[in-house]
Order: C-alpha cells, then structure tokens, then sequence
C-alpha cells in the first residue's frame, strides 16, 4: 500500500512565486498568505533577515493550515527576498519617494538579492535554504527613472524593481539565480520538495 502523497501549501500572496512553482510543474493545494512583521531588527545582515522572515512565514503557515482539516500534515513553503547594497537593506517601496531612492542608489552600481526558502516538512521540521545572487544595473537616466516609477512596476518590489517586467532592461550582468531574484529559487525548491517526497515530476505528464 503506498503512501498518499503530501499536499502543498505556499504561505504567500505573490503571483510570481506561484507562477515560478507552475513552471516546474507543481501546483500547491492552497494559498496561505502569511502576514508578519518584516522589520528587519537592529543590524541585522540582509541574508540573516531573508532567512528569519521565510521561516517566520513558514511557521505562520502551518499555523494556518492546521485551521483546515484537509490540509493536516501538508508541506508547507515560504520564502522572503531582500535586496541590499553592502549592509545596507532596500524597502519593499510603498512611495514613489521611497522607490526613487533605491533606483537612483541602485543606478550603475552591483547589489545583492539574497532569498530564502522555508519548507516545513510533515513532521513539523524546517529545511531551509539561502541563494545570493548578484546583480549589476546600468547607470539609469533621470528619464528611466521617471518613466520606470510612472509605471508603478516597483510598488511593494523589493528594492524598488521586478527584474521580470519592465526593469529587465535595466540590468547589464547577473551572477547567480535569475528565479531568485524573481522570489524563488527554482533549483533548490525542487530539491527541497523531492527530499520530503513531493511528487514533483507528476505535474511534468500530458
């Protein structure tokens, strides 16, 4: 008699993360946005924040999916981005201000989006990985600056931008995980899933 397969839950709201899932063929049983505090605490380094707030979210998600009977024992996933210029850690922008500000500290110069994923497995235990990735933009014009925040791309983007819209154009060199930097690593999550016995290649079949 084989074991039923676990259920997915992805304990987030970004349509990019569920789109990313989608294209490696896994397709979570339900959506479980986890709401907590993102302030990053007194010093705390960029890759030690993405790390905290992905298990945070993870754990409010199992929270959430215990409410639900049908989803006793899923795995649940969750992951956090943060985008940071040496130490110093970019807002998701809520202001055009705000967002103007990390475009014009961002233009021309290399910075570091560090994103971590959380998987909790059946048996409430937490495997989490940390993927940097290193990206370069070009020297923006003021024009490009104006035009990108009249589109309102940025709002709520960590660092002010979505690599896989408009401010694609933007970057001049990537040095690691293009998904990453989207909000999910997509060679890592596979491994995580395939480790606790997610069926990952049943979503690949016709």
């Amino acid at each position: 008699m084989t074991k039923d397969p676990p259920k997915l839950v992805l304990a987030s709201a970004s349509p990019r993360r569920l789109a990313l899932l989608e294209q490696i063929g896994v397709a979570p049983d339900a959506l479980l946005p986890a709401s907590i505090d993102e302030t990053p605490h007194r010093n705390e380094r960029p890759r030690t924040l993405a790390l905290r707030l992905a298990e945070e979210k993870a754990r409010a998600g199992v929270r959430l999916a215990a409410q639900d009977p049908m989803l006793a024992n899923a795995l649940v996933l969750a992951a956090d981005t943060v985008v940071a210029v040496g130490r110093r850690i970019l807002p998701k922008a809520e202001t055009e201000e705000e967002a103007a500000d990390c475009l014009r500290l961002l233009s021309g110069r290399a910075h570091r989006v560090s994103t971590a994923i959380c998987l909790v497995s059946r048996k409430g235990a937490l495997r989490s990985r940390l993927v940097e990735t290193r990206v370069r933009f070009k020297r923006l014009s003021g024009a490009e600056i104006d035009s990108y925040l009249a589109s309102g791309e940025w709002s709520g983007k960590a660092g002010a931008y979505a690599i896989q819209g408009l401010a694609g154009c933007f970057v001049a060199k990537l040095t690691g995980s293009y998904g990453a930097v989207v909000g999910l690593p997509l060679y890592e999550t596979a491994s995580l899933l395939a480790g606790e016995g997610y069926p990952l290649r049943d979503g690949w079949k016709p």
